[in-house]
């Protein structure tokens, strides 16, 4: 077995942790939650959810004393606002343990929080904000020991962008753990990139080329060191963002291997929507489902198959927004 499913998407379930407030848990300060509606509704059918709470974990329980950062010397600290106890030495503690045994496709922290907020959280020096550019204790050291790992909070979440974005990466991340976990050769390294390459293309041209140099290899490195190599390569394309500019160039590339099998009108109605969605008239999906519906009916496998047309489960409708 190669790893990877007939379809894209078929069977693979990304492993997500999440900040446990966020699907419903009652961890937060005041003993309630902050369910989010695209988490625990659209997404939930899809993921595989980890929830963490550090706050729980190293027993502050709920309710609670509210925290907040404080400035010091030595960075900033996890401060209770009203009995002044210190937690940085714990929360210090549980995030150098989390991020040492953490196995996920991607995370969502809760936004604004002291602990896991990825920005905008506030330190304080005295009563003062004194910045609004930090972020938590926590997630600041999960960020630090996994800068590939898709992380987003359920605020930037909101953005139809990001949330694309977010979920297009934790779906990638995934189909690679799960090819990776398998018993793969080199023949299934090159089917495995062959079906992402325009999708790679998109998001970092340089990235596609350092991945494809890594399967030249593959009969020269040890699996190990193929694993390593690609592995970086590849998550590394899907951290930079897929731009109007790139996916143009990824449906040209997937335009010209069936232009000829294409009549004059078709070839031009192709070139019609690619071009309006480049102009930001239509959304994504206008231009890759006429690509796709095309090389179904003309039998272009290659195009067919590419995991860009199929990032994520139809269902979710991510590509549905007109680029600004």
């Amino acid at each position: 077995m190669n790893g990877l499913p007939t379809a894209p998407t078929d069977e693979v379930r990304p492993r997500v942790a999440v900040s446990s407030c966020l699907i419903g848990e009652l961890v937060r300060f005041n003993g309630g939650h902050s369910r989010d509606r695209f988490l625990s509704g659209e997404l939930d059918p899809y993921v595989d959810w980890v929830p963490i709470c550090p706050e729980m974990e190293i027993g502050l329980g709920a309710p609670r004393e509210s925290l907040h950062l404080e400035r010091s010397p030595e960075g900033p600290r996890l401060v209770a606002t009203k009995s002044r106890t210190d937690h940085t030495a714990r929360m210090t503690a549980l995030a150098a343990e989390r991020a040492r045994t953490l196995d996920v496709d991607g995370y969502v922290f809760k936004a604004k929080s002291p602990s896991c907020g990825i920005h905008g959280v506030p330190i304080y020096a005295g009563e003062m904000a004194a910045d609004r550019r930090n972020r938590g204790l926590f997630a600041a050291r999960i960020m630090d020991a996994h800068p590939l790992l898709p992380v987003e909070d359920e605020g930037r979440l909101h953005d139809p962008l990001l949330r694309e974005t977010f979920v297009e990466r934790i779906f990638a991340h995934a189909r690679l753990r799960a090819f990776l976990e398998s018993d793969w050769g080199p023949r299934e390294l090159i089917e495995f990139h062959t079906r992402h390459k325009m999708q790679l293309l998109a998001h970092d041209p340089v990235a596609y080329n350092t991945a494809g140099r890594a399967v030249a290899l593959a009969g020269v490195l040890t699996r190990r060191e193929l694993a390593t190599r690609y592995g970086h390569a590849f998550r590394t394309a899907f951290s930079h963002k897929a731009s109007i500019g790139r996916n143009v160039n990824a449906l040209q590339h997937c335009a010209g291997m069936i232009a000829d099998s294409l009549d004059p009108a078709r070839r031009a109605d192709l070139d019609k929507v690619i071009t309006s969605y480049q102009e930001g008239r239509v959304a994504l999906s206008v231009p890759t489902a006429l690509l796709l519906h095309d090389a179904r009916g003309e039998g272009k496998e290659y195009v067919r198959d590419q995991t860009y047309f199929a990032p994520y489960p139809e269902e979710l409708r991510l590509r549905n927004h007109v680029p600004a």
